[in-house]
């Protein structure tokens, strides 16, 4: 008998890192039978990824209200998610990450009494207010959790410091890397895009995108009177930011920045165009969880705008660095890597330490293994293992500054 899975998506970032997965399963059709819900949190981004990917959705849910709040949203969410359970009667319901869709989903799961499988299981801040609401999203999403899908080791050893048995966990490298394996070969052009006004020339790109709750208002200001700084200080960069659909954000980012001399304001990507531009970046300043996963893929050097973050791997093989959102710690990390070409070297180096782009692969092998009852879910020799940690170049301290800068610039 086939194993019936839902797999439950809100936001772009959960289809970004289901969309495999679902492709995966669709592989193995004799074995499986799967059904997509599409909560509709975050509609219009969510939509066109879904159009990316070819996946059309079995529930279309459409619980985005306007200014609603998180109480009113999960409440939508759970219900609506429990009657798709109900009607569809799953043997396994499976959620990604952090999001509100990923509790409630989980949520309605188990008053089902449906397993949840938990992708991206693990990640932990240890401070329930950074990021908000997410750090306990995934705390309670892992409590209702049959099968914990943990990316990395370190996820894993958190979820076992909790009391999770090993038994269901499986390490299976974050499935962001996956996706990014398919598009990164794609050529992509920004013409009609929101990326077609930003000059051809020299300059060197800065990506930046700032979102999260905890940053509204006077962080937020501060990072926007620091983008100002560097783009004075620095006459060959451009800062693109793509500002987020959140009124609380895009207000304080209009009234700062707009008509801002090399800093380009323009509206969410769809998801391949972003691509493109991490690619063609220079340096990414983010305070989003899902984009430190992937600028590794690209070599890019990651300055993380956070107090805290729940994906320590990019920072301790020196891949990112996190710097908060005071202006003069933005001005001066995002200034050396600018300047100092042996400091952007050491961040550029190295294969991404969240995945190996066989995660989805992973997760569905454990997954048939858990239908058939067979143990363990997945071989310990199958299962993801970090790469090698780059080593820090010797410092060139006879280099003149100018000579460093064109380097940061050019290698």
């Amino acid at each position: 008998m086939k194993c019936r899975i839902i797999a439950v998506l809100g936001t772009r970032p959960e289809a970004i890192k289901l969309a495999v997965v679902i492709d995966q399963f669709r592989r193995r059709s004799q074995e499986f039978e799967i059904a997509v819900i599409h909560t509709g949190q975050h509609r219009t981004m969510l939509d066109h990824a879904l159009q990316l990917f070819q996946i059309k959705p079995d529930f279309d849910l459409d619980v985005m209200r306007p200014n609603q709040t998180l109480s009113s949203l999960t409440a939508r969410v759970l219900d609506t998610v429990e009657n798709a359970c109900l009607r569809f009667r799953p043997d396994m319901v499976l959620v990604q990450g952090d999001t509100t869709t990923a509790f409630a989903s989980a949520l309605a799961a188990y008053y089902s009494k449906a397993p949840v499988a938990h992708v991206e299981a693990g990640l932990r801040s240890r401070d329930i207010y950074n990021p908000f609401p997410e750090e306990v999203n995934r705390r309670l999403v892992s409590a209702m959790s049959e099968i914990h899908f943990a990316p990395t080791a370190s996820a894993r050893d958190n979820l076992l410091a909790e009391g999770v048995p090993s038994d269901r966990i499986v390490v299976t490298g974050n499935t962001v890397v996956d996706t990014l394996r398919a598009l990164g070969e794609l050529s992509h052009s920004w013409e009609n895009t929101p990326l077609a006004a930003v000059p051809a020339d020299a300059c060197r790109l800065v990506l930046v995108t700032s979102h999260r709750r905890e940053s509204w208002g006077a962080d937020q200001e501060r990072m926007c009177l620091a983008l100002k700084d560097l783009v004075k200080k620095h006459s060959d960069i451009r800062v693109i930011y793509p500002v987020h659909m959140n009124p609380n954000v895009r207000q304080t980012v209009e009234a700062l920045l707009h008509g801002t001399e090399r800093i380009h304001l323009t509206e969410p990507l769809d998801y391949i165009t972003f691509v493109s531009l991490l690619q063609r970046c220079f340096l990414v300043l983010t305070d989003s969880g899902g984009i430190q996963e992937e600028a590794p893929t690209f070599r890019k050097p990651v300055l993380v705008l956070r107090k805290v973050t729940e994906r320590p791997e990019a920072s301790q093989f020196g891949m990112a660095k996190i710097i908060g959102m005071t202006r003069e710690a933005i001005v001066a990390e995002a200034d050396r890597l600018l300047s100092d070409g042996d400091a952007y070297i050491d961040m550029s180096q190295g294969d991404n330490p969240y995945g190996d782009g066989h995660g989805s692969e992973r997760i569905v092998e454990a997954v048939a293994r858990w239908h058939r009852k067979l143990t363990p879910l997945l071989e310990p020799d199958k299962e993801f293992k970090l790469p090698p940690r780059p080593q820090p170049r010797r410092r060139r301290t006879d280099v003149p500054t100018s000579v460093a800068k064109a380097a940061a610039g050019r290698e």
